[in-house]
């Protein structure tokens, strides 16, 4: 009877010592699954980061922290395979828009930098044009004397050549040498439009013409065009016998005129 008691109390601690035997390797593979999951959840908060140097650019484009993951996805996608590296991400919102409302917003944003960056480019023209008569009052931008009695032949355009155009507004012929030049600006350094006819300072009637003549703003951006107003550039350039349209090459220190037929 002693044994049978003695196993019937034994049987109990052997059941318990079976179970805590068994606990350390549940607790163990528990505690690499906790460890295991914690790992991929702060992994994917950290992809879901955004730096600072991102939130610092979106900042400056007035984007939010959604809109620049948006324009990195999209980046990473056809469009950042097709576009310059120079697009904008408003651009690229934008022509990515989910619906007319968003397309809208992002189309009033580009239009707002564009103006902003024109009206900066056009200060900066004038401030330049203003320290050139400063600092050089008794020299010409360009010595008359160079220019040729006649025109040298140039049909072929060279890549460093840099054309100056000297238009109005409301002047179809002009309009037909301008849209050949634009054809053409691929092939040369730039193109120096001037305006006559415009009141000096009117910089909102050159952005009117520049856009109603679809002027890129890249174009204006990159310098590959030049937006100026004439200030009497034309007559003291042709000693007042140029008149618009008129076109010249300049072609290192050399200037010449071009006719509409040498394009």
């Amino acid at each position: 009877m002693a044994n049978v008691q003695m196993s019937s109390h034994m049987k109990p601690a052997i059941l318990a010592f079976a179970l805590v035997a068994s606990y350390p390797i549940v607790a163990a593979d528990l505690s690499q699954f906790l460890i295991n999951e914690t790992g991929q959840t702060r992994s994917s908060t950290a992809a879901n980061d955004i730096s600072e140097t991102d939130m610092a650019h979106a900042q400056l484009w007035d984007l939010s922290e959604t809109e620049w993951r948006r324009y990195q996805q999209l980046m990473r996608g056809i469009r950042g395979s097709i576009s310059p590296s120079t697009i904008s991400p408003i651009e690229v919102l934008g022509i990515h828009a989910r619906d007319e409302v968003e397309r809208q917003q992002y189309a009033e944003a580009w239009a707002r930098a564009m103006r902003e960056d024109v009206d900066r480019i056009l200060s900066f023209q004038r401030a330049y044009d203003a320290a050139v008569k400063h600092l050089y009052p008794n020299e010409p931008v360009i010595d008359i004397g160079r220019l040729p009695g006649k025109s040298v032949e140039t049909s072929a355009l060279q890549s460093s050549d840099r054309l100056l155009f000297f238009t109005r507004p409301a002047c179809p012929v002009c309009d037909v040498l301008l849209n050949k030049l634009l054809q053409r600006i691929g092939e040369v350094r730039g193109i120096d439009i001037y305006l006559t006819e415009l009141t000096l300072g009117d910089d909102a009637a050159v952005r009117d013409w520049a856009s109603s003549h679809r002027i890129e703003s890249e174009w204006v951006r990159s310098r590959r065009v030049t937006l100026n107003h004439d200030g009497g550039a034309l007559d003291s350039l042709t000693n007042g016998q140029g008149k618009v349209p008129y076109l010249l090459r300049r072609r290192g220190e050399d200037l010449s005129q071009l006719r509409a037929s040498e394009l």
